[in-house]
């Protein structure tokens, strides 16, 4: 394996930190000798095990151990899995971050927000080429669900990278801004040594459609709803956010926005121009009752049953300012991340016990992905022709599903290289493969705390979760050894002490005779003591219930 000290000026590597085998915290390290970029620094929400995460990062190890080395961060658009780690990591790192308008608008109001310095914010145009040390990186425009979206080209003293970002083909985008194929034709005329590109959807057949097709749906419901409309998408699309505004417009109905980082968005990329909505049709939410129902259009978070977002407060009649009312449309214009399908499930059932009629199905048009289908992804591989190939952000089965279709349009097997988080890829002109494995995992952050739950707590919340806990509690004399209170049993999460007086009489008796055993045996050692009360009773109580619940031993001592 080779060590992270290790560098050799003729060799590049690749080193993903996150992103690979998974979606979210998207995170990579270029490297050339003792010179390296960061490529984006995102973030991931919590696994259903990662009981009271809210976010999940990556660890920076590598990166904080050849600090040195680090000549910038490059970040390719705005969203959440490619900034939201920075609030937290740029408070041990010091280094320039360049992106476009727009992702450091975002990126600005998230250091804000948690009081981390913003003054090393660098804005980058399309088109434009910065020297970074041994590095040349230009920005080139791609079609994505946020505007000022970009792909990298990086010049390096071995040869050209090519990383695609998040990346689609819109011919009618609604901005007007085409990817710059110009771009990636010369590109690949020049000639690629690497191409590392997305993989989300290189199980879909065809073509991803246009974000102008989910107007048109819009268009359709607009017309035929009679009350209120709630639309609920994410914060970060700003192309359907304008489109709703759009819509709106014509139908003549006042726009309101609600949830914190739907208001956050929409205020920047009003301010920057992102956005556009004539004067009077966004309003305050407390101006919705002096319009008509069928006036009134909501622009909400929650389009994934987050618990505290603003439509599953709604759903659950627990919103301070709007309640659902009989005849509102509630159009959900986004797709279930995995593993929030029941989330939203309950949303939806929740919205139609309250009179709502609620269009979420993908078969209405409601929501189209930013991400290139295998037809884009084809036609991406041969613009750019590279000579190596890395599938990149996806799990384990689009990375395959990717390096399969690029040795279908022609591409040899051994210039593709499938590999995960923390691997080493390293390239010469002629050659390119796996040499090793860095350090990488991942930070949990929880409220306040970054990096101080670990797997041994998760451990502790999922018993808790799963058995509940039992307190003893024993007060004994110092001088003789004597038990004088107790033992006193409290449950919390395991059983109702009041119905389970015979259980709770059989722990006592077994901490009882696992207390006389200490005596007996002279032990004195308050660890081991309880150590024996453990054992005792979590063996008890296993027999008793086929449960095994946490069990936490407090000794006092009196004089």
């Amino acid at each position: 394996m080779l060590r992270s000290e290790q560098r050799n000026d003729s060799k590049l590597q690749v080193i993903p930190l996150g992103g690979l085998g998974e979606i979210g915290k998207n995170m990579t390290v270029i490297r050339c000798g003792d010179e390296m970029l960061l490529i984006d620094a995102g973030l991931m929400f919590p696994e259903n095990d990662m009981l009271g995460v809210d976010l999940v990062i990556p660890d920076i190890s590598y990166v904080l151990d050849n600090i040195k080395c680090l000549r910038a961060i490059i970040l390719t658009h705005g969203h959440e899995d490619h900034i939201g780690a920075l609030p937290y990591i740029l408070r041990e790192i010091s280094a320039p971050v360049y992106g476009t308008k727009l992702t450091l608008g975002i990126l600005e109001g998230r250091l804000k927000e948690n009081g981390v310095d913003s003054n090393n914010l660098h804005v980058v145009s399309t088109g434009e080429i910065i020297s970074l040390g041994c590095f040349s990186v230009g920005f080139f425009r791609v079609n994505h669900s946020i505007p000022d979206s970009v792909g990298l080209s990086i010049k390096t003293p071995l040869g050209m990278i090519v990383h695609t970002g998040d990346f689609k083909f819109d011919y009618t985008p609604i901005d007007g801004k085409m990817a710059d194929f110009r771009k990636l034709a010369d590109l690949g005329n020049k000639g690629v040594l690497l191409l590392m590109a997305d993989s989300t959807n290189a199980e879909r057949d065809g073509h991803t459609p246009s974000e102008k097709t989910v107007g048109i749906a819009f268009n359709r419901e607009f017309q035929n709803a009679q009350g209120r409309i709630i639309v609920a998408t994410f914060s970060s699309n700003v192309h359907r956010i304008q489109q709703v505004i759009d819509t709106a417009v014509r139908y003549r109905r006042r726009v309101t926005i609600l949830g914190r980082s739907m208001v956050n968005v929409v205020n920047i990329s009003l301010e920057l121009g992102y956005i556009h909505a004539p004067e009077g049709v966004i309003i305050d939410v407390e101006d919705i009752m002096n319009y008509p129902a069928n006036k009134i259009v909501i622009i909400t978070t929650g389009s994934q049953g987050e618990p505290m977002s603003a439509l599953t407060r709604m759903a659950l009649s627990d919103h301070r300012q709007v309640d659902i009312i009989q005849g509102d449309t509630v159009i959900i214009s986004a797709t279930p991340i995995p593993g929030n399908e029941k989330s939203i499930a309950k949303t939806v059932d929740n919205l139609l016990r309250l009179g709502a009629n609620v269009i979420y199905e993908r078969k209405e048009g409601m929501h189209v992905s930013g991400h290139a289908s295998r037809e884009d992804l084809k036609l991406m591989h041969n613009l750019i022709r590279p000579k190596f190939f890395i599938p990149v952000h996806g799990e384990v089965h689009h990375l395959f599903a990717h390096a399969k279709l690029a040795e279908e349009i022609g591409m040899s097997r051994d210039h593709i290289l499938v590999g995960e988080n923390g691997y080493i890829f390293e390239f010469t002109r002629e050659r390119g493969k796996i040499v090793g494995r860095v350090n990488w995992g991942v930070v949990m952050v929880d409220g306040l705390g970054v990096g101080d739950v670990g797997n041994i707590v998760l451990r502790d919340r999922r018993q808790l979760s799963q058995d509940g806990i039992l307190i003893v509690v024993i007060t004994i004399n110092h001088y003789t050894g004597k038990v004088v209170a107790g033992p006193d049993i409290v449950s919390r999460g395991f059983v109702y002490v009041r119905e389970s007086e015979d259980l709770m009489d059989g722990a006592k008796e077994k901490i009882n005779l696992a207390l006389k055993h200490c005596v007996d045996d002279q032990i004195s050692d308050w660890t081991t003591i309880k150590q024996n009360i453990k054992d005792a009773l979590s063996q008890y109580l296993f027999d008793q219930t086929r449960r095994r619940p946490m069990i936490l031993p407090i000794i006092m001592e009196v004089y």
